[in-house]
């Protein structure tokens, strides 16, 4: 019962966010400077009949609240509107960017997790010797360097300078193009994030590799391997709580790597969305990316309460 009363207060905290999030986006359009039906109609000329007819097709007579919530019901519907540069529905305008912006961060994602808790691990349990600090000089280095700095650095060395892969795109659709073209792009994104779970794996560890229980096990000859398990699941919290910040900043970062390595992603197309003031567009991708990014923090916190019995102990300590 306890564990359903935290779901649903999760799910309540996630739905207020989403909503708070959909009145601030929606608000973008009458924020921007001028003529909401000037901003609609993008970036070329127009004659005032044009700009009545915008008006009365997206009701831009009527209240802002009255537009506010007929945009909200037609996104419950699923309904976004029609893109202005290429009169297509916008769902289908972005669906094809969005999954090669979900294959990028979910290659890039799978990396940075394995790499950045694996070497966490090995540096807290090597605390102190030359490894523990090649691993903080490297996760150092990795939290330091942008996104798009180390994209440009492998597209030099390994794309121009070696050619070991392509410069740019994504292929021709087949699976092993596809993975040839996203290696560069992913291994620019892992950079970072991976620099950052293996400071705060280490971090997390080190409080487990001190604890009496360690020391418990290790009396009772237990292997070091069942120990390193008991003690990643103990220090699980923060570093699932980190793994939230991880994609948040990945699908940030994912907008300047797109741009640096001409992906036609879900970064690209909001790029050029903004320049060209596709509004509908801008508004859509707005709102999916900060519905991926509460979503995943939700996750995390009922990930954390599950896997972690200190942080479920700590919450009822908190009630009483």
């Amino acid at each position: 019962m306890e564990a359903l009363k935290f779901i649903v207060k999760k799910l309540a905290a996630f739905a207020v966010s989403i909503a708070a999030l959909s009145f601030i986006i929606f608000s973008l359009l009458y924020l921007a400077p001028g003529d909401p039906a000037r901003v609609l109609a993008g970036a070329r000329r127009v004659d005032p009949a044009i700009l009545e007819s915008i008006r009365d097709q997206y009701h831009l007579n009527d209240s802002f609240f009255s537009q506010y919530f007929r945009w909200v019901d037609n996104a419950l519907h699923l309904d976004f509107g029609n893109s202005i540069r290429t009169g297509a529905p916008v769902t289908d305008t972005v669906a094809p960017h969005l999954a090669v912006s979900l294959e990028l961060v979910l290659v890039s994602l799978a990396l940075s997790v394995l790499f950045g808790i694996l070497f966490g691990v090995l540096a807290a349990k090597r605390r102190g010797k030359l490894s523990d600090k090649a691993i903080n000089v490297v996760a150092l280095v990795g939290t330091s360097a942008p996104s798009f700095a180390a994209g440009l650095l492998l597209l030099y060395v390994f794309a121009l300078t070696f050619g070991w892969f392509p410069v740019y795109g994504i292929g021709d659709g087949s699976f092993g193009d596809t993975i040839l073209h996203l290696t560069l792009p992913a291994l620019a994104l892992t950079i970072g994030v991976s620099a950052l779970l293996m400071k705060v794996t280490r971090s997390a560890m080190l409080n487990e590799v001190d604890s009496d229980y360690t020391v418990f096990l290790r009396a009772r000859a237990i292997s070091p391997l069942k120990i390193t398990a008991a003690q990643l699941k103990n220090a699980a919290g923060p570093i699932l709580t980190s793994m939230g910040l991880v994609l948040a900043s990945l699908i940030g970062a994912t907008v300047l790597v797109e741009t640096t390595f001409a992906i036609p992603g879900v970064g690209n197309l909001l790029a050029s969305s903004v320049t060209m003031k596709d509004v509908p567009v801008v508004q859509f991708l707005t709102l999916v990316l900060a519905f991926f990014i509460c979503l995943s923090s939700a996750v995390v916190d009922i990930a954390v309460y599950f896997i972690n019995p200190a942080a479920r102990a700590g919450r009822k300590r908190g009630a009483l």
